[in-house]
């Protein structure tokens, strides 16, 4: 595959999942370190290549600029002919609706409590409550999946995996008591195994 260029920021889950995908199929890239804490995203030249002025994107060699960590996880995946993405059409639309639901269910509490308490440094009792209420129906129902399977595709790693573990493994940095969750305590070590890379506790350490 083509040399490509990740615009993303080591503290985003986001951005991590978009640089693992990429890392476990070899693509060779350019990580350009981009820090939103100090409005880099809102610059005039990075609003050039994503009017949205989120990261990650992704650049292609010949300019075309991709959006959003799930489109580019998929589209890398596919590029690369990897059994990342499921030949049998119901399987391939299983797993693209746990990505869906990543971004619109999981993510959007649990990595947003994580936000507003990690960096924003706002107290419990300034955010928003039903946060730690959604966040938790989260992990409940990712544990009562995985009480039965090791990966969310099943028997092998996945896409979804990948888009998961990211903001799960901060979870901790958001409130949320992983310990309450054994069956995604195990799945977290599983899938930063498979992935090559240190436990979130040793990398923070």
């Amino acid at each position: 595959m083509e040399r490509i260029k990740i615009y993303g920021s080591a503290i985003s889950g986001n951005c991590l999942k978009v640089k693992w995908t990429a890392d476990l199929l070899g693509i060779t890239y350019d990580w350009i370190e981009t820090d939103i804490l100090k409005g880099e995203t809102r610059t005039e030249t990075f609003l050039a290549l994503s009017p949205a002025g989120q990261i990650p994107i992704v650049v292609l060699e010949d300019g075309r600029v991709l959006e959003q960590s799930c489109a580019i996880m998929l589209y890398l995946a596919e590029q690369s002919g990897s059994n990342l993405v499921p030949s049998d059409p119901f399987e391939k639309a299983t797993m693209i609706s746990w990505l869906f639901w990543e971004q619109n269910f999981h993510e959007s509490s649990i990595a947003v409590r994580r936000f507003r308490k990690r960096f924003a440094r706002l107290s419990d009792d300034d955010i928003d409550p039903t946060l730690l209420t959604r966040g938790n129906a989260s992990l409940s129902l990712m544990e009562n999946h995985l009480a039965a399977q090791d990966y969310f595709g099943g028997t092998r790693l996945g896409l979804p995996d990948i888009a998961l573990v990211a903001y799960t493994r901060m979870a901790g940095e958001g409130g949320y008591a992983l310990a309450d969750y054994p069956a995604v305590q195990a799945w977290i070590a599983r899938v930063e195994a498979a992935l090559g890379i240190p436990s979130y506790t040793e990398e923070q350490a």
